[in-house]
């Protein structure tokens, strides 16, 4: 790829744009779009201008959204208005929804008014929502075509679709009433009637349905689309595979941000400014540290029982991060769960006695090994190992508890689970492990 980004720059620079077109003809629009990206921003216009026509929307498509916002800047008005144009809808859409609102209307200003009403349209929408992800391209049949009829429309008008791979029966209304794959058009008999070949139990979703919600139902299904409805029912766009392929990435690195306790963010990380990345992290790493302040004011509260032996000392690292382990184990289990709609807060008792058994196997597990690590290795006495022991027994039973419950809570009112992950996880069980080994010294040594 390097030794073609050098090629094409050389054919640039020479303005070779005869082979230049040769070369870019013969390769994918997705590849094409990343040897764009990684030109700098005089190079990217030039090379766009000099793309053939007919590849620019569709290279211009496979480009992240930084990069069309900062083209499309570069662009005149009219270069802009005819990439507007050859765009899907939900892709210009997307576009303009993160355009400042004064370039939005000078953009639209520049389209046709169809297509200027067809993306107001979709702005409308919550971010988020069905409405805001599909796009208007659907194919639209009647239920009283024949299928030789329903061939000659896909035909004629098929090629600005979406898709044609699925179509969708409207009543006069359009109401959504039927879908029918073009694989069973091809194969009924020319004269049947959509009407009798159709799909008749039909899914679809809301225009105000959540995104993650519309990604779970087309896993559900096994949908290539799913089409989207308004309130009365009438069809108004499909949402494609393509477009869950990115809510599904989006919403896992947004999980993954969250369960590091860090704020999520929409730009990749090299293009994430250091300040950016400095706001998106201190808040929570403030608020953990302040938490973690109470770990500090119980070791001090248990000053004298150190001081009397000073060997428990050397433990309290081992307790509180087999504890926050454990309790992470349980959370992302939880919180994984809870994501793909395998929990709900109905089964948080199935959830708790099923972690109380995890717990205690492996509670009993670790300190039988650290029993015999105390003995043989640490030597210390039977008193301060049992101590030790019985500490990681009742540490991972609590974190095991707090790891699954606290997730499930947060999700019962209106949080997001991801939040109650490692960090907090570790910060509350570091704690209560404390808490607990010094009960343990307490009541066994007789400090």
């Amino acid at each position: 790829m390097d030794d073609l980004l050098e090629k094409i720059q050389r054919l640039m620079e020479n303005k070779s744009y005869k082979e230049f077109r040769e070369i870019c003809t013969e390769l994918n629009e997705a590849d094409m779009a990343s040897l764009l990206e990684k030109l700098d921003e005089d190079e990217r216009l030039k090379f766009f201008r000099i793309l053939p026509k007919d590849m620019a929307a569709d290279v211009f498509a496979y480009l992240p959204i930084d990069v069309q916002q900062n083209l499309i800047l570069k662009f005149s008005l009219g270069e802009a208005a005819r990439i507007i144009e050859d765009l899907d809808v939900d892709d210009a859409a997307d576009l303009m929804d993160e355009m400042p609102a004064n370039v939005v209307t000078k953009l639209l200003a520049n389209t046709s008014a169809e297509t200027r009403s067809t993306i107001n349209q979709l702005l409308k929408y919550p971010d988020d929502s069905a409405g805001s992800l599909m796009t208007t391209e659907y194919e639209a049949l009647k239920q009283n075509l024949t299928v030789e009829q329903a061939l000659d429309k896909i035909r004629r008008d098929g090629i600005d679709k979406e898709t044609v791979n699925n179509c969708y029966v409207l009543d006069p209304q359009r109401r959504l009433i039927g879908t029918v794959t073009l694989r069973q058009i091809i194969f009924s008999n020319a004269d049947q009637l959509i009407g009798d070949i159709m799909e008749e139990r039909v899914i679809s979703v809301s225009t105000l349905t959540d995104q993650e919600e519309v990604a779970r139902e087309i896993q559900k299904y096994d949908f290539n689309a799913m089409p989207v409805v308004d309130s009365e029912g009438r069809m108004v766009g499909i949402i494609t595979i393509d477009d869950i392929i990115d809510i599904l990435q989006q919403e896992a690195t947004e999980d993954i941000e969250k369960m590091a306790a860090i704020s999520p963010s929409d730009m990749p990380y090299l293009k994430t400014g250091v300040f950016e990345t400095w706001k998106k992290r201190i808040p929570w790493l403030l608020l953990l540290m302040i938490s973690a302040t109470f770990t500090g004011m119980i070791i001090s509260h248990y000053e004298e029982a150190l001081g009397a032996y000073i060997v428990l000392t050397s433990f309290i690292p081992m307790l509180m991060d087999t504890g926050g382990n454990a309790g992470s184990q349980a959370s992302v289990s939880i919180i994984r769960a809870l994501s793909l709609d395998e929990l709900e807060f109905k089964d948080i008792g199935k959830t708790i006695w099923k972690e109380i058994r995890v717990a205690v196997l492996i509670g009993i597990t670790l300190a039988v090994a650290n029993f015999g690590k105390l003995l043989l290795i640490d030597r210390v006495s039977v008193s301060i190992a049992a101590v030790v022991c019985l500490t990681l027994v009742v540490t991972v039973f609590v974190a095991k508890f707090v790891g699954c419950t606290l997730p499930m809570l947060a999700k019962r009112i209106g949080f997001d689970p991801a939040v109650m992950a490692s960090p907090f996880i570790t910060t509350i069980v570091d704690a209560l492990s404390l808490m607990i080994y010094f009960s343990f010294a307490t009541a066994l040594l007789g400090i």
